[in-house]
């Protein structure tokens, strides 16, 4: 009878373990919220390809929520087209964020508007899903000073970051670099402008994201230099190194860098695409380890804030303490709701 129970109880183990040998070989279930960037089109093709392999082949897309800024044509007038492209492709188009969390395992914030990212990801690190939020992580720093807070009140792994951080070249300069010791770094990249976000953090924050993969955080002040067709944001590092950022909106527009080390002066690549980017979301959905620290992308909207507040200042130098101190100071009144 003993030896019944010993056997039937082993029998039961074996079952339930390989039912989690099954679950665990299934594909999380994504959401995606925000329907209104190529961003989530690029994505979905990416993930949902039947020839997916690696980690890419771990993540599906199931379902989304459609969002959309009435106040940004660019958002407003691509959630329909992206919506049905996406219904199409199989995808349940849902009717609100609390309906996509029940669905899903993980998620995906793409609204390309970054001043809804703050109410829109609060359900989601209630209800405990790890979330990848694209470019602009907020459309302010102190709300992107509170999302990285709630993500640690709420214990949710999250990260922001730009395909530009990816890329094969300053992925190089960053973790071996050809040139030795990173002595400092030019970066570039279209920078068109939106009425309703820093200048910087609309588009401008690809090059800003090259800049600082590459340089790496320490930035201590900013100074920037603004004409209708370009702007010149120049950064301090605490150890003497000077990082700058060319915004382009007039001429031939490209992303790429130039990095100055010990040992030489070289290129550094640019825009390789939307894959590297979407590897490393997978990585991070299965591990729940952010790729990219929270400080260093905080510190990078900081340059991004402080580059407005140069400007302001017809080009005087501001520092990354000061602006970092006065968004931290309006996050803790939001959150008092003073």
């Amino acid at each position: 009878m003993r030896l019944r129970l010993l056997l039937s109880g082993l029998f039961a183990i074996l079952v339930m373990a390989a039912g989690t040998a099954r679950a665990a070989d299934k594909p999380l279930k994504a959401g995606i919220i925000g329907l209104d960037t190529s961003h989530v089109i690029a994505f979905t093709k990416v993930l949902n390809d039947p020839k997916a392999t690696g980690d890419l082949a771990d993540v599906k897309i199931v379902a989304a929520f459609p969002g959309g800024s009435d106040d940004i044509p660019s958002s407003h007038d691509r959630v329909k087209g992206y919506t049905e492209d996406l219904r199409k492709q199989g995808i349940e188009i849902c009717d609100s964020i609390p309906d996509l969390l029940k669905k899903v395992d993980v998620v995906l914030l793409e609204s390309v508007d970054g001043r809804p990212h703050l109410e829109q990801v609060k359900p989601v690190f209630a209800a405990g899903k790890p979330v990848f939020i694209d470019k602009p992580l907020a459309g302010t720093l102190a709300d992107a000073v509170q999302i990285f807070r709630l993500a640690k009140k709420h214990n949710v792994p999250c990260f922001s970051a730009s395909s530009l951080r990816f890329g094969a070249g300053p992925q190089k300069m960053r973790n071996d670099s050809p040139v030795g010791k990173v002595l400092g770094c030019d970066a570039y990249s279209p920078c068109s402008l939106e009425p309703h976000h820093p200048d910087l953090f609309w588009y401008g924050v690809h090059g800003v994201e090259m800049l600082f993969t590459i340089m790496g955080p320490g930035c201590e002040s900013v100074t920037r230099v603004h004409t209708d067709g370009t702007d010149l944001v120049v950064g301090v590092w605490k150890d003497g190194r000077i990082g700058s950022f060319r915004g382009l909106r007039t001429g031939s527009q490209g992303y790429g860098a130039t990095v100055y080390g010990e040992k030489a002066v070289a290129p550094a690549g640019g825009y390789d695409g939307y894959e590297p980017l979407v590897v490393e979301i997978c990585k991070f959905f299965k591990s729940g380890k952010p790729p990219v620290d929270a400080q260093e992308t905080l510190e990078m909207f900081a340059f991004m804030e402080a580059a407005d507040e140069s400007k302001r200042q017809g080009g005087a130098p501001v520092t990354i303490e000061s602006v970092m101190k006065k968004a931290e100071e309006a996050a803790t009144k939001a959150e008092s709701g003073k």
